[in-house]
Order: structure tokens, then sequence, then C-alpha cells
């Protein structure tokens, strides 16, 4: 499936979702597909994009780490579904908006977190989603400094 697709599906997921376990769930989610995404750049992507999107990568695999795992079934991992990835702007641009819902979704829980553990939990993923927005708009830059530069071309 789509990159663009994917992400749009787990803005919708995470949306919806209504108890912290469920939000959770969809922000690990959303982490896993921007590690996926971080991932196909830094193989094929723009080789101007291949080094942040290896940092993406890191990134998002660290906000995976600090989440509990959940339960999925194999069909269930949209990391997984990722087959095509053509257009690495848009793809970007959606990967940005979805990190953004997720740091939100992030607040509120650790607003409400019973424990510490959870509180810490979600502040670890913030972090994580956070920096992972910053590399996002570092490979925008590049792709708007790469198309500036072919009309000269």
């Amino acid at each position: 499936m789509d990159a663009v697709r994917l992400i749009l599906t787990s803005r919708r997921a995470l949306a919806a979702s209504s108890d912290p376990s469920r939000t959770l769930r969809e922000v690990w989610q959303a982490q896993a597909l921007a590690q996926a995404i971080g991932s196909r750049l830094a193989v094929s992507g723009p080789p101007e994009l291949r080094g942040e999107a290896l940092g993406l990568t890191e990134l998002a695999g660290r906000g995976c780490g600090v989440l509990d795992p959940p339960d999925l079934d194999p069909g269930e991992l949209r990391a997984a579904q990722l087959t095509a990835l053509d257009d690495a702007r848009q793809t970007l641009l959606a990967l940005d908006a979805l990190l953004a819902d997720v740091g939100i979704a992030l607040v509120g829980i650790a607003g409400g977190a019973d424990g510490e553990g959870t509180y810490w939990q979600c502040m670890e993923a913030i972090d994580a989603a956070d920096e992972s927005r910053d590399r996002i708009h570092w490979m925008l830059r590049k792709l708007a400094t790469r198309e500036e530069a072919l009309p000269e071309r």
C-alpha cells in the first residue's frame, strides 16, 4: 500500500481511538510506520535525503522502543503493508502531520496518567516524535532546494 494512504489510515485510527491503551497502540503503529518510511527513503529515496532518512528510522525506532509493544496480528501492522513510496514530498508532509497528531495524543495521555511509568513513557515518545518531525523538516528543505536547482540544469 502507498505510504500516504497508510499515513492517512493511521491518522484516522489515532483520531478514533477512545481510550489511552488504544491511543498508545495507534501511537506505536505511527512510530513503526515512520520507521519503515525512513528506512525506505534511506535505501531508495532521493540521494540527498538518505542520511536524514536513516536518522528518522533511528528516531522512530526509539519512539517504538519506549512504548510497550501492542499485541498485533501480523496483518494489523501497518508498517508491514508499506509497498510504495511514490512521492517523497507528499509522504513527508503527511508523516509530519501524523507525528504532530501523535504528540498531541501523547500529551493528553501524559496529562491524565495514573502512574509515573506511563507519564515518562509518553514524555520519551513525545520527544522521539518531535525529533522525527525535525528530521522531516530537514528533508523537506533539502527537497525544496533540489527542486529549485532542477530548472537550472
